[in-house]
């Protein structure tokens, strides 16, 4: 699997899947969510709604598939990550497990290339380093073998996530 990192938007990508980092709720929110909810049109919210009224909210580590409506990509992957609260409440096991759940998701769905942003970094203000570290890681320990997955791409929003993944990935400054 080819690592890439980029600086942007991730609505943008012509990729089979996004992920989206959502909130329990799948109804859309700020940042990343509201972008994809906004950019992907009504389908993403109605597929959203279909998944609530099937198994009500998506828990915190999970992962569930949508349309992509009107973006670009094919589907959207939709990883409920933690708010961080000082890593009292297993806020990494959970974080990694958002992450190895949309790989999964993706790799069901026989999808060769994925992109994801930097899942619980904005509002729910995980330390980008250690998130980082945790997708870095996360991505790096998915068994290749069993999945189809042949490009992932992390899509940075700000520069200071992406100097991170930078320096983390080994990439020249």
């Amino acid at each position: 699997m080819e690592i890439r990192l980029i600086q942007g938007d991730i609505t943008q990508l012509k990729v089979d899947a996004i992920v989206n980092a959502a909130n329990t709720s799948l109804l859309g929110g700020g940042g990343v969510d509201g972008a994809i909810h906004r950019a992907g049109g009504t389908q993403i919210l109605e597929a959203c709604q279909h998944i609530r009224n099937r198994q009500g909210k998506c828990a915190v580590g999970e992962a569930v598939i949508t349309t992509a409506g009107l973006l670009p990509a094919q589907y959207v992957i939709h990883a409920v990550g933690p708010v961080w609260n000082k890593g009292d409440l297993r806020e990494e096991e959970l974080l990694a497990s958002a992450y190895r759940n949309s790989l999964k998701l993706a790799a069901t769905k026989g999808l060769r290339s994925i992109a994801f942003p930097n899942i619980s970094t904005g509002i729910y203000r995980f330390p980008k380093d250690k998130a980082a570290q945790i997708a870095l890681q996360t991505v790096r320990d998915f068994p290749s073998e069993a999945s189809s997955i042949e490009e992932l791409i992390f899509v940075c929003f700000d520069e200071e996530n992406y100097r991170i993944y930078q320096s983390l990935l080994g990439f020249v400054h």
